[in-house]
């Protein structure tokens, strides 16, 4: 079979060495920890290498390539974010107005909240609304302003910019002010604004779309089975849905180390934007597990001193990952699609960041040494916000935290509670580990000046309510 031209060219510019030697090592990781995987770098510029392994679809005997798409999940926030940041350029949205200037329909459960929340609360994860708020809203076009009129029953969890907490539901509110003000609906504004100048030919935002193509489907379970269904609902769009391959991912990498320049020299986004969203905006009260702190739309962190950006996405079976290393001109991006896929992220972007930037990721978590003394009474009680309820009690002397999903996410995932023992770690924060995952994940507990108690775990702050 004759392959495209665009392919046969970005293939020619491949490491060979390179690629042979990591589609073996690829090969090896996903059997160790996955499904099926597809891998891409970035150096100075240039893909040096690409590699794939393991299923696409284990069910229909489907392997994964290089060519496979798979979703990027919530990395689709920094392409969302990306476009509100050009139309900040084109003075069409200002970061620190209220968004209620554009959008003077929205309404919230807190007035206040409703009146002065701004572009910049909402790419920052500070705005307070309940963020894991999921509605299927249809497949029309008119999705985004549906959900957004929901919005009016959807709970605020914490005071305006008080603290940062995930919020899915903010950059779906956030691609509905990007098509007020553009007059374009989301799906097509990325296209027009991204996809097109990027020359991608493999990205796209509906799950015809993605049928175009060879696509992967999410595995989810222990063993990994194919999972009952292919994408979450369209509403869920600007905050999840866009579909890739690690090549054309990387393409997005590079108009943010470009300046926001794209291949043919067209400008999509300025310099000074593209600086702005990798400044530090809020801290990460848990900034031992992901990142310190949050840009406008990144999150930021440091390996061995090194700055690094960039993104995670989950969606039903599938996880991505995307890192910057700027001072070293590296991207690496990952997309998975089933098993203990932050163990498979781990050992890869270790090794890659090791080899071209002379850096290590973070250490692995450890509980402490020695359990550390605490007082269970500080932290029993239950913890609730959309689609999930976090009961600590104590055992034995210790603590365990049980999650309890509701709504779509019970739906998809299954509603049955999970039991994790917690461990010591830091004074007021603590490990667990998920069934499905070999890795320490951090709960932590906090308090905020209104007196209110929280845990921070998953990067959501869920607020203590008994």
């Amino acid at each position: 079979m004759t392959q495209p031209t665009e392919i046969l060219e970005a293939q020619s510019s491949l490491d060979p060495a390179l690629t042979v030697r990591w589609q073996a090592r690829l090969a090896e990781l996903v059997a160790a920890h996955g499904v099926g995987a597809s891998l891409a770098v970035m150096h100075r510029g240039e893909v040096l290498f690409e590699a794939a392994a393991g299923w696409a679809h284990q069910g229909a005997g489907i392997e994964a390539t290089t060519d496979t798409v798979f979703q990027i999940g919530s990395i689709s926030k920094v392409w969302t974010a990306t476009v509100a940041m050009a139309l900040v350029d084109e003075g069409l949205l200002d970061l620190d107005a209220p968004v209620v200037d554009v959008l003077p329909e929205l309404r919230l459960v807190d007035d206040a909240v409703a009146a002065q929340v701004t572009l910049r609360h909402l790419l920052t994860h500070s705005s307070g609304i309940d963020g894991d708020f999921f509605s299927d809203t249809g497949r029309g076009e008119d999705n985004l302003e549906k959900y957004v009129a929901q919005l009016a029953e959807v709970a605020v969890t914490h005071p305006l910019g008080a603290t940062m907490s995930y919020c899915n539901a903010g950059f779906t509110l956030l691609g509905r002010i990007l098509e007020r003000v553009t007059g374009v609906q989301w799906d097509e504004l990325m296209r027009q604004r991204l996809f097109q100048p990027l020359g991608l030919k493999q990205t796209g935002t509906l799950p015809e779309e993605a049928l175009l193509h060879r696509a992967a489907l999410g595995h989810i379970g222990t063993p990994p089975a194919p999972a009952p269904v292919w994408g979450l609902m369209r509403s869920a769009g600007p905050a999840g849905l866009i579909h890739s391959t690690p090549r054309e991912v990387l393409a997005f990498a590079k108009l943010h180390l470009d300046g926001g320049l794209a291949p043919d020299g067209t400008r999509v986004l300025s310099q000074q934007s593209v600086e702005a969203m990798q400044e530090p905006q809020i801290e990460v009260p848990d900034n031992w597990f992901l990142a310190t702190h949050w840009g406008l739309g990144w999150f930021l962190d440091q390996w061995d001193g090194a700055k690094v950006y960039g993104h995670d996405g989950g969606t039903i079976g599938q996880s991505a990952f995307l890192r910057i290393l700027p001072e070293h001109d590296l991207a690496i991006c990952l997309l998975t699609n089933g098993g203990d896929t932050f163990a498979l992220y781990r050992a890869v972007f270790d090794e890659i960041a090791e080899e071209f930037a002379g850096v290590r990721m973070r250490p692995a978590l450890e509980p402490s040494a020695e359990p550390l003394e605490f007082d269970p009474a500080d932290y029993v009680g239950t913890y609730d916000r959309a689609s999930t309820r976090l009961d600590i009690t104590e055992r034995d002397g210790g603590l365990v935290m049980t999650v309890t999903l509701s709504g779509i996410i019970a739906t998809v995932a299954g509603g049955d509670p999970i039991e994790m023992p917690l461990r010591t770690f830091r004074p007021g924060v603590f490990l667990t580990k998920r069934p499905e995952l070999d890795a320490w994940l951090t709960v932590v507990f906090y308090e905020l000046p209104d007196g209110t108690r929280y845990i921070h775990h998953g990067a959501r702050a869920t607020p203590k309510v008994g």
